[in-house]
Protein backbone atom coordinates (compact mmCIF):
# COMPACT_ATOMS: atom_id res chain seq x y z
CA UNK A 1 0.00 0.00 0.00
CA UNK A 2 1.27 3.54 -0.66
CA UNK A 3 2.50 5.97 1.67
CA UNK A 4 0.16 8.71 2.67
CA UNK A 5 1.22 12.06 3.69
CA UNK A 6 -0.10 11.30 7.21
CA UNK A 7 2.25 8.41 6.87
CA UNK A 8 5.33 10.08 6.47
CA UNK A 9 4.40 13.03 9.07
CA UNK A 10 3.82 9.99 11.73
CA UNK A 11 7.66 9.26 10.72
CA UNK A 12 9.29 12.36 10.83
CA UNK A 13 9.94 12.29 7.15
CA UNK A 14 8.21 16.13 7.29
CA UNK A 15 6.12 18.13 9.40
CA UNK A 16 2.63 18.59 9.22
CA UNK A 17 3.08 22.38 8.06
CA UNK A 18 5.20 20.82 4.58
CA UNK A 19 2.71 17.98 4.79
CA UNK A 20 -0.52 21.04 4.58
CA UNK A 21 1.79 22.81 1.96
CA UNK A 22 2.24 19.74 -0.39
CA UNK A 23 -1.28 18.45 -0.18
CA UNK A 24 -2.90 22.52 -0.65
CA UNK A 25 -0.73 22.56 -3.53
CA UNK A 26 -1.75 19.09 -4.81
CA UNK A 27 -5.54 19.95 -4.28
CA UNK A 28 -4.87 23.29 -6.54
CA UNK A 29 -2.67 21.48 -9.13
CA UNK A 30 1.00 22.79 -8.69
CA UNK A 31 4.07 21.75 -10.39
CA UNK A 32 6.41 20.37 -7.96
CA UNK A 33 9.68 19.18 -8.54
CA UNK A 34 11.34 16.55 -6.34
CA UNK A 35 14.94 16.83 -5.90
CA UNK A 36 17.89 14.37 -4.15
CA UNK A 37 21.07 13.29 -4.72
CA UNK A 38 21.16 9.70 -3.98
CA UNK A 39 18.92 7.07 -5.14
CA UNK A 40 16.41 5.38 -3.09
CA UNK A 41 16.01 8.84 -1.33
CA UNK A 42 11.98 8.64 -0.97
CA UNK A 43 11.93 11.00 -4.05
CA UNK A 44 8.85 8.89 -5.69
CA UNK A 45 7.25 8.18 -2.20
CA UNK A 46 6.85 11.82 -1.79
CA UNK A 47 5.40 12.67 -5.14
CA UNK A 48 2.75 9.80 -5.12
CA UNK A 49 1.69 10.59 -1.59
CA UNK A 50 1.14 14.24 -2.64
CA UNK A 51 -0.66 13.61 -5.27
CA UNK A 52 -3.28 11.57 -3.48
CA UNK A 53 -4.46 14.90 -2.75
CA UNK A 54 -5.41 16.18 -6.22
CA UNK A 55 -8.92 16.75 -6.75
CA UNK A 56 -11.43 13.80 -7.17
CA UNK A 57 -11.56 13.55 -11.15
CA UNK A 58 -7.77 14.56 -11.61
CA UNK A 59 -6.41 12.68 -14.73
CA UNK A 60 -2.61 11.63 -14.47
CA UNK A 61 -0.45 10.88 -17.60
CA UNK A 62 2.78 8.94 -16.46
CA UNK A 63 4.68 10.11 -19.64
CA UNK A 64 7.02 7.36 -21.27
CA UNK A 65 9.16 7.16 -24.71
CA UNK A 66 7.35 3.54 -24.72
CA UNK A 67 4.21 5.78 -26.16
CA UNK A 68 6.00 7.17 -28.61
CA UNK A 69 6.71 10.22 -30.23
CA UNK A 70 4.05 12.19 -27.83
CA UNK A 71 5.53 10.38 -24.47
CA UNK A 72 2.02 10.12 -23.56
CA UNK A 73 1.13 13.74 -23.33
CA UNK A 74 -2.65 14.47 -24.91
CA UNK A 75 -3.33 16.62 -27.49
CA UNK A 76 -4.80 19.46 -25.47
CA UNK A 77 -4.72 20.32 -21.75
CA UNK A 78 -7.58 19.21 -19.06
CA UNK A 79 -6.25 20.39 -16.19
CA UNK A 80 -4.73 17.16 -15.28
CA UNK A 81 -1.00 15.80 -13.93
CA UNK A 82 1.71 15.37 -16.80
CA UNK A 83 3.93 12.59 -14.49
CA UNK A 84 7.73 12.14 -15.20
CA UNK A 85 8.96 9.84 -13.65
CA UNK A 86 12.69 11.46 -13.45
CA UNK A 87 14.60 13.85 -15.42
CA UNK A 88 17.39 11.89 -15.71
CA UNK A 89 19.85 10.38 -18.47
CA UNK A 90 19.47 6.86 -16.85
CA UNK A 91 18.01 4.39 -19.78
CA UNK A 92 14.88 3.92 -18.27
CA UNK A 93 11.62 4.83 -20.88
CA UNK A 94 9.83 6.87 -18.19
CA UNK A 95 12.82 8.81 -17.20
CA UNK A 96 13.21 11.69 -19.95
CA UNK A 97 15.70 13.62 -20.81
CA UNK A 98 17.15 16.68 -23.63
CA UNK A 99 14.39 17.11 -25.91
CA UNK A 100 12.01 14.79 -24.22
CA UNK A 101 11.82 16.86 -21.24
CA UNK A 102 11.89 20.34 -23.43
CA UNK A 103 8.26 18.53 -24.46
CA UNK A 104 6.94 17.44 -21.45
CA UNK A 105 7.73 21.20 -20.28
CA UNK A 106 6.54 22.77 -23.39
CA UNK A 107 3.09 20.94 -22.63
CA UNK A 108 2.59 22.92 -19.55
CA UNK A 109 1.68 25.74 -21.43
CA UNK A 110 -1.64 23.68 -22.59
CA UNK A 111 -3.06 23.37 -18.76
CA UNK A 112 -1.80 20.97 -17.32
CA UNK A 113 0.61 20.48 -14.28
CA UNK A 114 3.82 18.66 -13.80
CA UNK A 115 5.18 16.57 -11.05
CA UNK A 116 8.58 15.07 -11.52
CA UNK A 117 11.89 14.45 -9.82
CA UNK A 118 15.52 14.74 -10.57
CA UNK A 119 19.07 14.17 -9.01
CA UNK A 120 20.26 17.78 -7.73
CA UNK A 121 21.47 18.62 -4.37
CA UNK A 122 19.47 21.29 -3.84
CA UNK A 123 16.98 24.26 -5.63
CA UNK A 124 19.55 26.39 -7.60
CA UNK A 125 21.36 22.89 -8.95
CA UNK A 126 17.92 21.45 -10.27
CA UNK A 127 17.34 24.78 -12.32
CA UNK A 128 20.20 24.15 -13.41
CA UNK A 129 19.68 20.74 -14.52
CA UNK A 130 16.82 21.87 -16.57
CA UNK A 131 17.35 25.28 -17.89
CA UNK A 132 21.56 23.86 -18.57
CA UNK A 133 21.52 20.53 -19.04
CA UNK A 134 18.77 20.27 -21.02
CA UNK A 135 17.94 23.44 -22.20
CA UNK A 136 14.60 24.27 -20.94
CA UNK A 137 13.78 27.89 -21.51
CA UNK A 138 13.85 29.93 -18.25
CA UNK A 139 10.12 31.07 -18.23
CA UNK A 140 9.16 27.32 -18.66
CA UNK A 141 11.26 25.82 -16.02
CA UNK A 142 9.57 28.59 -13.85
CA UNK A 143 6.32 26.31 -14.06
CA UNK A 144 7.61 24.67 -11.53
CA UNK A 145 5.88 25.96 -8.27
CA UNK A 146 7.30 24.06 -5.28
CA UNK A 147 10.76 22.37 -4.80
CA UNK A 148 11.05 19.86 -2.34
CA UNK A 149 14.79 18.74 -1.39
CA UNK A 150 14.95 15.25 0.28
CA UNK A 151 17.81 14.36 2.54
CA UNK A 152 18.95 10.49 2.77
CA UNK A 153 20.64 9.83 5.97
CA UNK A 154 23.10 7.15 6.04
CA UNK A 155 24.43 4.58 3.22
CA UNK A 156 22.22 5.13 0.37
CA UNK A 157 21.37 1.95 -0.60
CA UNK A 158 20.06 1.28 3.62
CA UNK A 159 19.60 4.90 4.62
CA UNK A 160 18.78 5.35 8.49
CA UNK A 161 16.62 8.10 7.48
CA UNK A 162 14.81 10.37 5.11
CA UNK A 163 13.75 14.00 5.13
CA UNK A 164 12.33 16.97 3.28
CA UNK A 165 15.54 19.03 4.28
CA UNK A 166 13.72 22.35 2.51
CA UNK A 167 10.41 23.13 0.79
CA UNK A 168 11.09 26.04 -1.73
CA UNK A 169 8.53 28.13 -4.05
CA UNK A 170 9.38 30.08 -6.74
CA UNK A 171 7.86 33.02 -8.13
CA UNK A 172 6.50 32.11 -11.56
CA UNK A 173 8.87 34.00 -13.43
CA UNK A 174 12.27 33.46 -12.75
CA UNK A 175 13.37 29.91 -10.87
CA UNK A 176 16.35 30.88 -9.25
CA UNK A 177 14.42 33.24 -6.91
CA UNK A 178 12.92 30.55 -5.28
CA UNK A 179 11.81 31.55 -1.20
CA UNK A 180 12.39 28.73 1.04
CA UNK A 181 9.05 27.94 3.01
CA UNK A 182 10.06 24.87 5.42
CA UNK A 183 13.41 23.82 6.31
CA UNK A 184 14.81 21.14 8.29
CA UNK A 185 17.44 22.05 10.93
CA UNK A 186 19.95 19.08 11.51
CA UNK A 187 21.84 19.93 14.77
CA UNK A 188 18.73 20.14 16.41
CA UNK A 189 15.94 17.68 14.04
CA UNK A 190 13.69 20.65 14.32
CA UNK A 191 11.50 21.30 11.30
CA UNK A 192 11.09 25.12 10.36
CA UNK A 193 8.85 27.18 9.19
CA UNK A 194 10.27 29.96 7.58
CA UNK A 195 7.68 32.12 5.52
CA UNK A 196 4.22 32.08 4.26
CA UNK A 197 3.28 30.77 0.59
CA UNK A 198 2.48 33.07 -1.90
CA UNK A 199 1.11 31.11 -4.31
CA UNK A 200 -1.24 28.46 -2.52
CA UNK A 201 -4.64 29.74 -0.66
CA UNK A 202 -3.71 29.43 3.13
CA UNK A 203 -6.64 29.05 3.88
CA UNK A 204 -6.28 25.31 2.26
CA UNK A 205 -2.73 24.78 4.21
CA UNK A 206 -4.55 25.66 7.28
CA UNK A 207 -7.14 23.60 6.72
CA UNK A 208 -5.06 20.40 5.86
CA UNK A 209 -2.39 21.75 9.05
CA UNK A 210 -5.23 20.56 11.11
CA UNK A 211 -5.69 17.36 9.59
CA UNK A 212 -2.21 16.50 10.13
CA UNK A 213 -2.14 17.65 13.23
CA UNK A 214 -4.99 16.18 14.73
CA UNK A 215 -4.15 13.47 17.65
Amino acid sequence: MALTLANLVANRTLSPEMAATLAAAAEERHSILFVAIPRMAGKSTLMQAMLQHAPAGTSFYRLSRAEGPDLGIPASGDGGYLVVSEISTAPYADYLWGADARRVFAALDREFSLATALHAGGVDEAFEVLTQDNGIPVEQAARIDLVVYVRSIGPWSRPTRRVVSEVAETDGIDPRAARVLHRWSEPDDRFEVIKQSQRIEVAAIERYHNVFTAP
